[in-house]
């Protein structure tokens, strides 16, 4: 999976919303109801690096494999960086999103979580 893909992957869920955070932060967050689901490093030398939520299960695994590694700042909160999302399986890649949008829209009030998920 490409970057273009996977930010059209990430604009693509429901009420998501893609915010460009210039100097000094350079970070393209996803979020859906004001919480981050996924976002991108936008300057060098990390530019295009990919930031995900996991649970601490796969936080384990995850961080155990080649091309992967805590995320700086974040680590503790079960965030992973994929350094290279081209050479990441394109299936997996689009699970974890998917997980962490999930839980992200968890987070939620139930009632706004309701407005999401309502059939439009």
């Amino acid at each position: 999976m490409t970057v273009p893909e996977l930010k059209r992957f990430c604009r693509a869920f429901p009420h998501a919303v893609e915010d460009d955070h210039g100097d000094p932060w350079n970070f393209l967050v996803y979020s859906v109801a004001g919480r981050k689901f996924a976002y991108f490093k936008t300057s060098a030398p990390e530019r295009w690096r990919f930031s995900v939520r996991v649970t601490p299960d796969r936080f384990i695994e995850l961080t155990d494999v080649p091309g992967v590694k805590p995320a700086r700042y974040r680590g503790r909160f079960h965030w992973i960086t994929i350094v290279d999302v081209a050479r990441f399986p394109p299936g997996y890649l689009r699970e974890l999103v998917g997980a962490s949008y999930e839980r992200a829209l968890g987070a939620a009030g139930r009632a706004r979580q309701r407005a999401i998920r309502a059939p439009t």
